[in-house]
């Protein structure tokens, strides 16, 4: 069970939300965890490995707010709306996306990475929020 509180504060907690958190404390691959209100409600150790602070120092936030302190662009540098982000278009017009992106860590640093977010849907189709995936890009792709 999860100890630490998920969604808006008083808002009840989605269970959708729970079982992705669960989920995503237990990979290695960084994801991070949107309610539907917007919220930032979580992301795992990996994530917090490559951006460089943890959710326990960072806690809920709004995406937007999360959005703006990594500074996202495209690999050419030119600044992203937050709507047009995977995790954006996922919230927005409730379709997964995928994109390489440019995110400035929270120590500074500028890092390329790919990045996929989808709708999280309930049993009966309500949106419980956006769950994202990313990793660090490599410079040089395998075939």
């Amino acid at each position: 069970m999860v100890s630490e509180p998920l969604g808006t504060p008083g808002s009840p907690k989605s269970l959708p939300l729970i079982l992705a958190r669960e989920l995503a404390s237990n990979l290695a691959t960084p994801m991070f965890l949107l309610d539907v209100g917007g919220m930032l409600v979580f992301y795992n150790d990996a994530a917090a490995m490559l951006l460089g602070r943890s959710f326990a120092e960072l806690g809920e936030i709004p995406s937007g707010e999360f959005g703006e302190a990594l500074h996202l662009a495209t690999p050419d540098g030119i600044p992203i709306r937050r709507r047009d982000s995977p995790a954006g278009i996922a919230y927005f017009e409730r379709r997964p996306a995928h994109q390489t992106l440019l995110a400035t860590t929270f120590q500074g640093a500028r890092r390329q990475f790919e990045a996929t977010a989808y709708p999280l849907f309930g049993a009966t189709g309500e949106m419980h929020g956006v769950v994202a995936v990313f990793w660090e890009a490599s410079e040089a792709r395998e075939p």
